[in-house]
């Protein structure tokens, strides 16, 4: 039986896709920021410390939401979503890199990279959505306070933060899926720290037309959607109080409350947009990484401070739950 199957397989050759099959790869090599020595020391402090910040920092901000119940308004059901959103995003890439810096390769296994790609793009989109909710809800409190707790109910509420979830999850899940059934088989290093979409194709052995459109067509879709959305609804603000506010008071009232999700979203839309909207797979690995950086834990760093600091009413709470932890027998 031996030599019939050698025969049967020298006279009948297996075709490509099953030789591409006997050498696919099952795990991949993330290479991570630097191969430097004595900067990974100084990365793995750095970015530790960040991390740490931004968990404290969101955690802190949707403690106090949850706590604090004049704080139980739409406004800040949305911004604890966006901390929800990024201690959760951090999360699944920081740890690994953190790793990456303490061994000398960094592997992982093909499921546990697309894992890391999933929930990479499903929390990312769902921010990306959500920034534009919380446009929508800035629109409505400024440009028509009076029906702005009917409009913004909380059943409307819980029904948008779904809403959100759901579309980044299945948007991710397109590009999990499509990117699962690629061949991989030769090529296992990854230029970066954790396994982003556009790194993968590159190391692809089978077509990824059909992959690169989707992430053009429809990453671009999920974008550029909120994005519009969010520049509308300041287009009416920008306008409403300009028309119809008189008094400059007013007007810088409502700006002040506008300027903290301002910032935010030129923080995430600014890298998002470089990342993926070009057609090309030819851009610079370094340039990616340094970009994602920016969105993945710069940006999360920063949110707690931009809404603590132009926030009144969150500092007033964090003062609060600070001097009862501090204080507990002091009213």
């Amino acid at each position: 039986m031996g030599i019939a199957a050698f025969i049967s397989i020298m006279a009948f050759p297996l075709p490509p896709a099953a030789m591409e099959n006997q050498t696919e790869v099952s795990e991949f090599i993330l290479l991570g920021l630097t191969k430097l020595q004595e900067l990974r020391c100084f990365l793995f402090t750095l970015f530790l410390l960040l991390y740490l910040t931004s968990v404290l920092g969101n955690g802190a901000i949707m403690a106090v939401v949850l706590a604090e119940p004049r704080l139980h308004t739409p406004m800040y059901f949305f911004l604890g979503n966006l901390s929800c959103l990024d201690i959760c995003c951090s999360t699944v890439t920081i740890p690994k890199m953190l790793a990456g810096f303490l061994s000398k390769h960094q592997i992982i296994s093909f499921t546990g990279c697309l894992i890391q790609l999933h929930f990479f793009h499903f929390l990312g989109s769902s921010e990306v959505i959500l920034l534009a909710v919380m446009a929508y809800d800035r629109y409505v409190a400024i440009c028509n306070p009076l029906r702005y707790m009917l409009v913004m109910n909380p059943q409307v509420c819980l029904l948008l933060a779904a809403a959100t979830w759901t579309t980044g999850f299945l948007h991710s899940l397109l590009h999990t899926v499509m990117t699962s059934r690629l061949h991989f088989c030769g090529h296992n290093r990854v230029h970066h720290f954790f396994c982003d979409i556009k790194p993968l194709l590159s190391l692809a052995c089978s077509s990824t037309r059909l992959n690169l459109s989707l992430l053009n067509i429809v990453t671009g879709i999920i974008a550029l959607t909120p994005f519009i959305i969010t520049l509308l609804s300041y287009l009416y603000i920008i306008s409403f109080l300009f028309l119809k506010v008189q008094s400059w008071d007013g007007r810088r009232k409502a700006f002040s409350t506008c300027t903290s999700h301002l910032t935010v979203v030129a923080l995430l839309y600014v890298p998002v947009l470089f990342n993926y909207m070009p057609h090309s797979m030819g851009g610079s690995s370094v340039r990616e990484m340094i970009i994602t950086l920016i969105y993945t834990i710069i940006t999360p760093v920063l949110n707690p401070l931009i809404y603590t600091l132009r926030n009144q009413e969150m500092k007033s709470a964090l003062r609060k739950a600070l001097g009862r932890k501090l204080l507990p027998g002091k009213k």
